[in-house]
């Protein structure tokens, strides 16, 4: 039997919503072991000056708890 932990982050991107997924998974799989997958919650783009500048994600990461 195997137990399981979700643990929220927020990733951020200049280029694109892909982007700041495939950074925040990559960041949570530095610190966290046994990333299994995660859940894109929200998306939501900063504008400055009527363009977009950043776009942003909150996702749950699930993760494998190890003995």
């Amino acid at each position: 039997m195997s137990v399981a932990r979700v643990t929220e982050i927020t990733s951020s991107s200049t280029k694109s919503f892909q982007d700041a997924i495939e950074q925040g998974i990559s960041r949570a799989s530095m610190t966290l072991k046994n990333v299994e997958g995660a859940w894109i919650q929200d998306q939501k783009v900063v504008v400055e000056n009527g363009k977009i500048v950043a776009y942003r994600v909150n996702m749950k990461v699930t993760f494998i708890l190890t003995d």
